[in-house]
């Protein structure tokens, strides 16, 4: 299994399962509620479940690929912000960071493809 393989397998699996609990999970509702957010709350947990689905497409379909890592980065940097914006700490604002990170980097590898 090559490096791009395991990070995508990493990111993948982890979006379809934040997304997927959203939907299950009163905890998840009420995060988007204190982010003052409650409204965006389905579209976000869709747009995960749809970039994490991507993310494995991706792996056959290498412009799925890049389009699932950029969005969901961008998701991600948009997470950061929000955190950063309701002063929460490094901590709980750090994996919103490697993540945004993560399908940063799964984006530029995919480039090199």
């Amino acid at each position: 299994m090559s490096l791009l393989h395991f990070l995508i397998l990493v990111s993948s699996l982890s979006f379809l399962g934040y997304g997927i609990s959203y939907f299950s999970s009163t905890d998840m509702k009420l995060e988007f509620k204190r982010f003052g957010l409650e409204k965006f709350g389905a579209l976000t947990a869709i747009l995960e479940v749809l970039g994490g689905a991507g993310l494995l497409v991706g792996i056959k379909y290498n412009p799925i690929l890049m389009l699932s890592a950029g969005g969901l980065s961008i998701l991600m940097l948009l997470g950061v912000v929000v955190r950063i914006k309701l002063k929460d700490s490094i901590w709980v604002s750090l994996p919103a960071f490697i993540f945004m990170a993560l399908n940063g980097t799964i984006f530029f590898m995919s480039l090199l493809n």
